[in-house]
């Protein structure tokens, strides 16, 4: 029984240490600021207060540009319940300014350009891959990450989600 607490107090004490060292990541990322493609800088504490998909992708990344019209539906459908999405371009202005020409997004998208990749790392993109996607509850803290393309499942349980 002894060991039992002993093995419990070190499981507590060891996921306290990790809800730590991402409550770094966490408050790194919403001290950040990107430039949108007018140029004008978005920072992410706007967002802080309401639940948050952050969605990092690019237009030369054929999956990313798949899921976007499912973020953009999700968006429409949830930003009454006070449910905020921000698309980060892991791009140059040139190609993103020409997408949204042609596929406008009815939510806010800035640029990070490569050094995007390494705050994806930071929220847990361990591979620099993309999409990537993080859910952040109204307080936050990552809820959920997705590395790859969304799908319709995942956003039905973004819908569930505690946040």
């Amino acid at each position: 029984m002894a060991l039992a607490g002993v093995g419990a107090g070190l499981a507590w004490r060891t996921s306290r240490h990790q809800s730590q060292t991402l409550s770094e990541a966490e408050n790194a990322f919403w001290q950040q600021q990107f430039a949108r493609l007018d140029g004008v800088m978005l920072a992410t504490s706007v967002f802080r207060g309401k639940p948050v998909v952050l969605n990092f992708w690019a237009t030369w990344c054929p999956p990313c540009v798949e899921e976007l019209p499912l973020i953009n539906n999700f968006f429409l459908q949830n930003k009454a319940k006070g449910w905020q999405v921000l698309a980060l371009a892991v791009d140059q202005a040139a190609p993103v300014s020409r997408f949204l020409a042609q596929s406008p997004l009815s939510f806010p998208v800035a640029l990070a350009g490569f050094p995007g990749i390494e705050v994806s790392r930071s929220l847990g993109n361990l591979n620099g891959a993309l999409p990537f996607t993080v859910v952040f509850d109204s307080s936050g803290h990552v809820l959920q990450r997705k590395m790859g393309k969304l799908t319709a499942d995942d956003i039905r349980a973004w819908e569930r989600l505690p946040v």
